[in-house]
């Protein structure tokens, strides 16, 4: 924005209000000045500051109602001003409403007759351009419930012909804009709900920025202290409920406007010094008379058949460009480059208390008092064509003629009056306060409590006593809560809802509003389509069951995809799968859901922000993680996974699969080496199955994972921040990728010289190690046994010999062969270490092998149930099989010896040759076995190159060149 931050080009501050008002406006306000001056004399021992701050308030009040274009000031969700809105509505039936919205929001109105209130109207970008990074996403709200007169005039404007409705306040991108100029907190802070216990329902807003109407509450915390304790309330909801909401309900259009005009600079005037967010408030207020100047001139209105709807706090504003008169132009700034998205999402009475501050329950108490006001004042209410839950629309009426507003120099005190008046004490409504007790008592009783006829009749009198202690002739909701509480919950809370929720509910409950189908973004309409073979009300609230059968009605397959991508994308519980997977390579043909669409309806419009269908907007997520500053090669690996699971096709991933070949050429640690190893793992396994060959990505990867493991391994190996199954992952990549590597071109003696060059100084590496060298063939399986012994036969290592079990454990990632090594390991030490070793050695051995290594243990089960006997009785007659020796007599061992297996090799092969003899005799071939007492027969070697020679001499003249 051009200029300082709070005037515009050329102009001084104007905080202060006007040197002096017209003749006639001290006139009009001569009595309530005097009052005032009277008032501060006597408690001020003279007129001072405090009579500047009172009078300055009259001459606010003057102001504001002399100005030519009507203002109707209003407070948030208050049914006070949104019956003072229809009443006015209907009385003036002006040609233009000027509302306090952000003004790019002016779309998305007319589609609130396709909703259930409460909604919020959102503007939403996820990706920012001009503002930092780390804000994304940006997002915000304005509520919107049928008891607030914002409602009131949107629903009398688009159902009335001919009445244009004009949003005048800053547009989203300007809300942070300006939170990015003055350093204000973003997102808003929500206040914890009274019992620290926060609802579902409370955030159905998220972490959005709540715009709205009218936020009238004290900035100043000794006044709003003072006015609680003088009030005998607990909180502001209810001090307001009291002694503004009620008494404004019965009076006239004038009486109202001055009050609110009062009350509004009132709060201005006392707020405290925090410059940024005085400077945010006089903004927007130039922002909105700024705009208002601009459609008056370029649609010529005049000004008196025009109604501007704003907050009491702005309605009393002292800014230059204050009217239709007001002097100094205010430059509007740009909007920035990002692109916002605009919706309609659900919305709670919990989900406002909690975004703006209120006490919880006070938005229900409100919706109560406004159908209350209606059903006593008769006041027919504005509501949309067609809105969800409405009534159906009667004939249309002739128009009757509008009232012409009063000159401003008519103007009369109200206030004085007004002030002067005692309160009117309401008589008490015993049926009601005696259908409340009833009430909650039967609550009580269905959440648990002991509550009894007794309970209902202490709570009547209780809240009758409080109301009297509170100076009230009429118990308010809020006494009855206090004494509802007091009589019925006393020390424990035997269910899930207190006693405050259960009155909460009783009034009114919270209701929650719902967005209907043709107000949806296109993505979430076509998930509803795609999903209407279900035929489940996918927009109601609450969890259903799918049954998905795709063996009888194949069409449902189209719906199993959407609801995994769903489950990928959206937040948990919206699709839960309760039997059925999606793996690669595999597909269940019957799979179950809990689905819960209408209670994350949210999330589901959001995603209709990023894209017009859930395929493009899991690209775009997939793409966006694959080529983040913070990608990881497991991170790229999975989002490859993902394209290949949910999308399909080859070109996605292949295009994700090259960026985490770039993304392991960049990192230097072995942090993600586990995750790693197990998606390659699993890719490879589907690619060899499902394809006709390795897609060239994989191959590039194996060969390029092959020597970057390599060449960390040393380095890893003694490296304090690499753990255990780092190392073992890294091994368990080189030695299960070895084969495809060595086929590819990479060279062997890379792995054993980084090997080699290893020297690891803990005993889990130390065993690792040994190990690879297992693998490699430098180290034999005879030596690492004797190793474990002299390890046990050494009292200063025992200690440490769980440290080196689990190592061996981990080592079976990449050697899973030694699992044999590994179980005799481990009951050597039972049966060697004795009991005062061993017992105090046991819970270290349990505790290292379950924190290090408790997703190998089901392997070492498996050998250790193929090695032990499987009966107790066995036990006392078994030899472990590493402590026999081989037998003489067994059967093949001649034959064997013969084929110069030496006790190795395939032992069934010579133990039964006649399956060996039937494939000879298929394949024409005429050997015959050697005895057993024969050497090896002549000729020795490759019998096949004698018979047929043409294919050694082809090789022979190739090498040679002849």
């Amino acid at each position: 924005m051009t200029g300082s931050p709070t005037n515009g080009p050329g102009r001084t501050p104007s905080t202060q209000a006007p040197a002096s008002a017209n003749s006639s406006g001290q006139a009009s306000f001569a009595a309530l000045r005097e009052q005032l001056h009277e008032a501060a004399t006597s408690f001020a021992d003279g007129p001072g500051a405090l009579e500047g701050i009172l009078l300055g308030m009259v001459d606010d009040v003057d102001r504001a109602v002399r100005e030519p274009l009507e203002i109707f000031p209003v407070c948030h969700h208050s049914p006070a001003s949104a019956l003072a809105m229809a009443r006015r509505l209907r009385e003036k039936q002006p040609k233009v409403v000027y509302l306090e919205l952000c003004e790019d929001m002016a779309p998305l109105l007319d589609e609130l007759r396709n909703c259930r209130l409460p909604v919020a109207v959102q503007a939403f970008a996820s990706d920012v351009d001009g503002f930092p990074a780390e804000w994304a996403p940006l997002s915000v709200v304005a509520p919107i419930t049928e008891a607030s007169a914002e409602y009131q005039a949107i629903a009398y404007a688009l159902d009335t012909p001919g009445l244009e409705l004009v949003l005048v306040d800053r547009s989203s991108d300007h809300v942070f804009q300006w939170d990015s100029r003055y350093g204000e907190r973003t997102p808003q802070e929500q206040s914890p709900p009274a019992d620290g216990v926060p609802e579902p329902e409370a955030a159905l807003h998220g972490e959005a920025v709540g715009v709205e109407i009218g936020d009238l509450r004290p900035r100043f915390a000794e006044l709003e202290e003072h006015l609680l304790r003088h009030g005998k309330v607990r909180h502001w909801s209810e001090w307001w409920h009291q002694y503004v909401e009620v008494p404004l309900g019965d009076s006239d259009h004038d009486a109202y406007r001055q009050v609110m005009f009062l009350v509004g600079s009132l709060f201005r005037r006392l707020a405290p010094g925090d410059g940024d967010r005085v400077r945010v408030d006089e903004d927007r207020e130039r922002y909105m008379w700024t705009r208002i100047r601009e459609h008056l001139a370029a649609g010529g209105a005049a000004p008196e058949d025009c109604l501007y709807v704003c907050g009491a706090f702005h309605a009393a504003s002292r800014v230059e460009e204050f009217g239709v008169a007001g002097s100094g132009p205010f430059t509007i700034s740009p909007r920035s480059a990002t692109t916002w998205q605009h919706g309609l999402i659900p919305s709670s009475h919990a989900a406002i208390e909690a975004q703006f501050g209120l006490a919880p329950g006070s938005v229900s108490i409100a919706a109560t008092q406004w159908a209350k006001n209606l059903k006593r004042t008769r006041v027919q209410p504005y509501r949309l064509a067609g809105q969800d839950g409405g009534k159906k629309p009667h004939a249309t009426k002739k128009a009757a003629p509008a009232v012409a507003a009063p000159p401003p120099e008519a103007a009369e005190d109200r206030l004085s009056g007004f002030l002067r008046r005692p309160p009117v004490l309401d008589t008490l409504d015993e049926a009601e306060l005696l259908g409340w007790s009833v009430d909650i008592v039967r609550a009580a009783r269905r959440s648990g409590y002991l509550a009894s006829t007794a309970d209902a009749i202490a709570v009547f009198e209780t809240s009758i006593l409080l109301a009297g202690m509170r100076d009230r002739a009429k118990p308010t909701p809020y006494d009855f809560q206090d004494a509802a509480i007091t009589c019925i919950e006393k020390d424990a809370v035997p269910g899930r809802r207190d006693v405050r929720r259960l009155v909460e509910i009783m009034m009114g409950g919270d209701r929650i509003g719902r967005v209907g189908y043709d107000a949806l973004p296109p993505l979430a309409r076509d998930v509803h389509d795609r999903l209407a073979p279900l035929e489940l009300k996918l927009q109601q609230r609450g969890v259903q069951r799918a049954l998905l059968d795709m063996n009888s009605r194949p069409e449902l397959g189209a719906c199993s995809d959407v609801l995994w991508m769903l489950r990928r994308l959206m937040p948990h519980g919206a699709a839960r799968p309760i039997m059925g997977e999606r793996k690669l390579g595999e597909r269940s043909i019957q799979e179950s859901w809990d689905l819960a669409l209408g209670t994350h309806q949210r999330a589901l419009i959001e995603l209709g922000y990023e894209g017009v269908s859930i395929e493009q907007v899991l690209e775009q997520r997939l793409r966006r993680d694959a080529y983040g500053p913070r990608a990881t090669t497991a991170g790229v690996l999975a989002a490859v996974e993902d394209a290949t699971l949910y999308l399909g096709g080859r070109r996605l991933a292949d295009e994700l699969g090259a960026r985490a070949l770039e993304v392991l050429a960049a990192e230097r640690t072995v942090d993600g080496a586990p995750e790693v190893l197990r998606r390659v793992r699993g890719l490879l396994a589907y690619y060899r199955t499902a394809e006709p060959v390795l897609p060239p990505w994989v191959e590039s990867f194996v060969k390029a994972g092959y020597a970057h493991y390599c060449t960390l391994l040393p380095t890893a190996f003694t490296d304090e921040d690499a753990t255990v199954g780092q190392v073992a992952a890294m091994l368990g990549f080189l030695f299960s990728m070895e084969s495809l590597a060595l086929s590819l071109g990479c060279d062997r003696a890379q792995l054993e010289l980084a090997v080699a060059q290893s020297r690891p100084t803990d005993p889990e590496r130390t065993a690792l190690l040994w190990a690879a060298q297992v693998q490699l063939g430098a180290l034999s399986r005879a030596e690492l046994r004797e190793r474990c012994g002299e390890l046990l036969a050494n009292p200063m290592v025992v200690p440490a010999y769980p440290r080196y079990l689990s190592g061996f454990v981990h080592a079976l990632v990449p050697v899973p062969g030694l699992a044999d090594v590994v179980v005799e390991a481990v009951s050597n030490a039972f049966g060697r270490l004795p009991d005062p070793v061993l017992l105090p050695w046991l819970p270290s051995l349990i505790t290292t092998l379950r924190a290090g290594a408790a997703d190998l243990a089901p392997l070492l089960i498996r050998e250790a149930g193929r090695v032990f006997p499987a009966r107790l009785a066995a036990l006392d007659a078994w030899v472990p099989p590493w402590r026999e020796a081989p037998e003489e007599g067994a059967p093949g061992g001649d034959r064997m010896r013969a084929a110069g297996g030496g006790g190795r090799g395939a032992a069934l092969l010579f133990a039964y040759p006649g399956t060996l003899d039937a494939v000879a005799e298929l394949l024409g071939c005429d050997g015959a076995w050697a005895a057993a007492d024969e050497g090896p027969a002549d000729p020795a070697g490759a019998v096949l190159t004698a018979r047929h020679p043409d294919t050694a001499i082809a090789w022979e003249s190739l090498l040679t060149g002849s």
